[in-house]
């Protein structure tokens, strides 16, 4: 007899979690109150690459005569970007409602909650009885409570991906991966941007150097960012412009601009869920889980945002992968590997595993400056690679970079990690030329000292 399984939400760990399931032999059912694919697809991640490409691209054939492109009169058609990131989105929606019939996957539509352990309902509908349930219900964007929060200027990062044209100005508070990718493309389009970070630091969870390149490059492209301030109030101010009142350690500032921007950070959405009924703990806002992402209720796992254990989709589906495989008792009652991050900002910032300051004084760092790569020049973008290892057994602890094209490479440092490699695992495998991907390489050989395209004795 199949075993049911019962998955709510239809994201990036929901989705993947039910096909998994499917392959493994199950009879699996998808609770999904909006569209498949969930925020990272609809809301989030996908959206706002799209419109930073087109932001980006339109950036690039401006500037385009230092590498001998000229053109006149280039414009930002925000509507036609608006249609393309939409057929982006609607094109990826129904393969992935299309992936799910294909595995024979039952979908509801509607809001689920618990009504025991195990026992699920949809729209007051109860869904047969399962074996394993697996909740992948994701975040919403966390809010804060401020005089003017509900005024039209004030948006969250869905509002901002729906707006109707291109701001001339944008006051953005909170300076993580968020704002600062939304900072990166409201400049590329031409945008006046400022920053409000509560933090003495924007980026505050990455690695230090390449947080303050970050923010010098920011600076660099005519962004104002104000650390250590707080939001305190908005107003209208003249022809419908809003008036950010900001607190700083020397007093108050004012700041009008068209938009305000509040990117703040996400929480889980487990409102609704009735988990009270299941037994179901929760921990600071979120779904409590073990390390194979099995909550105290045996059979009912909690896997991406909504255990805030990685905030990100592919950690989401990595983790609706290996809670299918426990719930079927695959055999692979695993944990996930190395989780990188990336920032789809011009530059690009990637990373995994533990930053220099982490790794503390264990650690032997390796830092390569891109001015010396040769592809990462033709490209026009500086930046670095950063090596970090471990000083007694060269064992790889974290890899971070910035520049052209990283996003791409960070997947060489994480499958290095996750193999638990060492430095001369790097160093002794062959890079194509010309890459940035070379750069990693050069960084592993900086870390004791032997790197070929760079002086010695020297760091940047």
């Amino acid at each position: 007899m199949k075993k049911r399984v019962i998955v709510i939400g239809g994201g990036p760990g929901g989705y993947v979690a039910a096909i998994r399931a499917a392959q493994l032999g199950a009879e699996v059912h998808v609770a999904e109150s909006g569209r498949v694919g969930g925020t990272c697809l609809n809301e989030g991640c996908i959206p706002t690459k799209s419109l930073l490409r087109s932001a980006s691209f339109y950036r690039q054939v401006k500037e385009g005569a230092v590498a001998g492109v000229r053109a006149e009169g280039v414009t930002l058609d925000w509507a036609a970007a608006q249609a393309h990131k939409a057929a982006v989105v609607e094109g990826l929606v129904n393969g992935v409602g299309g992936l799910l019939a294909a595995n024979g996957v039952t979908l509801h539509r509607g809001r689920a909650a618990f009504t025991g352990p195990r026992a699920v309902a949809v729209e007051g509908r109860a869904l047969p009885p399962a074996d394993a349930v697996i909740i992948a219900s994701g975040s919403v964007p966390a809010r804060l409570g401020f005089p003017g929060a509900d005024l039209p200027q004030v948006v969250d990062s869905t509002g901002a991906l729906a707006l109707a044209k291109a701001p001339e100005s944008v006051c953005i508070v909170g300076g993580g991966v968020i704002g600062v990718e939304f900072a990166s493309m409201f400049m590329a389009a031409g945008a006046r941007v400022s920053i409000v970070e509560m933090l003495p630091d924007i980026l505050p969870t990455a690695d230090r150097q390449a947080a303050e390149t970050m923010r010098g490059l920011l600076e660099r492209d005519g962004a104002e960012i104000l650390t250590g301030a707080r939001l305190s109030s908005v107003k209208e101010g003249r022809a419908g412009v809003a008036a950010s009142e900001i607190a700083l350690a020397g007093g108050l500032r004012r700041l009008e601009s068209e938009l305000v921007l509040i990117a703040v950070g996400r929480k889980a959405n487990i409102e609704g869920l009735c988990l009270d009924r299941a037994g179901i703990r929760t921990d600071r806002g979120a779904i409590a889980v073990d390390e194979g992402f099995e909550t105290n209720v045996k059979g009912v796992f909690a896997v991406g945002d909504c255990n805030a254990r990685h905030m990100l989709a592919h950690a989401a589906s990595a983790q609706g992968e290996a809670a299918a495989e426990r719930a079927m008792g695959a055999g692979r009652a695993r944990g996930i590997g190395p989780i990188p991050y990336c920032l789809y900002t011009s530059p690009e910032m990637a990373g995994v595993g533990l930053t220099e300051e982490q790794a503390g004084g264990r650690a032997a760092v390796g830092v390569f400056d891109l001015g010396a790569n040769g592809r990462a020049m033709i490209d026009g973008g500086g930046g670095f690679v950063k090596v970090i290892a471990d000083r007694e057994s060269g064992e790889l602890l974290g890899v971070h970079m910035l520049g052209p094209h990283v996003t791409e490479m960070v997947a060489e440092a994480a499958v290095a990690m996750g193999m638990e490699g060492l430095v001369e695992d790097i160093t002794g495998t062959v890079h194509a030329h010309p890459t940035v991907s070379e750069a990693v390489r050069e960084a592993a050989l900086s870390v004791f000292g032997d790197a070929i395209h760079w002086p010695p004795g020297t760091r940047r």
